[in-house]
């Protein structure tokens, strides 16, 4: 039978992260950008995102179940096929790009896009539609920062929440089309050889706090009203930015 990792100092760091994963994909989008640098503080960043992949899955399973009948046709069959280019770019550019240099370029999209769209009409105002080529190229970089850090959540975004969507249907589209990069993900991972017996043990010993803390996330959602939503994510989305910038410019010089 695999062992587990048996580091306290792990579980330390784990649990919330995967908690805060949990959250992110019962809709609270922003929060699940912290769990990578809260695990990469006790192991290595691409064993935190090997570890996190299988719990990112079970969550997915949790939450395309609470809103299959939510969700946004046009804006998946637009970002979709970007996605899986985005993969099929950090697949190849995996041994060459850092970490720090992923999360800086997040940071950068994160910080400028609520910067712009932090106006009354971001939240109250007349939607914008999506359109076909930003949507295939935030798409893109949706897929490409998820492969390489998990960190696919503020480009989603920047596409996405001008439309206005109402919370249920934007949470939705976006829970089926992180489901489906990250199931696009798997055999890349498997053949940079990202998962281990011990790796994937951790990783099921997680999985009762990965589905508790999903449902509480599909929970509260629920009763929150667009307006209120759509200022959370907002400023989720600001938050985690400048935290990733804060952690990784200092990192890359």
């Amino acid at each position: 039978m695999s062992s587990l990792i048996s580091d306290p100092l792990f579980y330390l760091a784990a649990t919330p992260a995967v908690i805060l994963m949990g959250l992110a994909k019962g809709g609270f989008a922003g929060l699940g950008l912290i769990a990578i640098p809260l695990m990469a503080l006790v192991v290595s960043p691409v064993k935190a995102a090997a570890l996190m992949l299988p719990i990112l899955i079970v969550q997915d399973m949790v939450s395309t179940w609470a809103y299959r009948h939510n969700f946004d046709r046009r804006t998946l069959f637009i970002m979709l096929p970007g996605s899986l280019i985005g993969v099929f770019i950090g697949w190849l550019m995996a041994a060459h790009v850092s970490d720090d240099l992923v999360k800086v370029g997040v940071g950068v999209i994160s910080v400028v896009f609520v910067v712009i769209f932090w106006r009354k009409r971001a939240v109250e105002g007349e939607p914008l539609r999506g359109r076909l080529a930003p949507g295939l190229f935030w798409g893109g970089v949706s897929g490409f920062t998820s492969f390489v850090a998990h960190a696919g959540g503020p480009p989603f975004q920047v596409h996405v929440m001008p439309q206005r969507l109402p919370p249920q249907t934007y949470v939705g589209t976006s829970t089926w089309f992180f489901t489906i990069t990250n199931l696009i993900k798997v055999v890349p991972y498997f053949l940079l050889g990202q998962f281990s017996s011990e790796n994937l043990a951790t990783s099921t010993a997680l999985f009762p706090l990965a589905l508790l803390s999903t449902l509480a996330g599909v929970w509260l959602i629920r009763r929150i009203e667009a307006k209120r939503f759509y200022t959370i994510i907002y400023t989720l989305t600001f938050v985690v930015g400048l935290k990733l910038l804060i952690d990784s410019v200092p990192a890359l010089f």
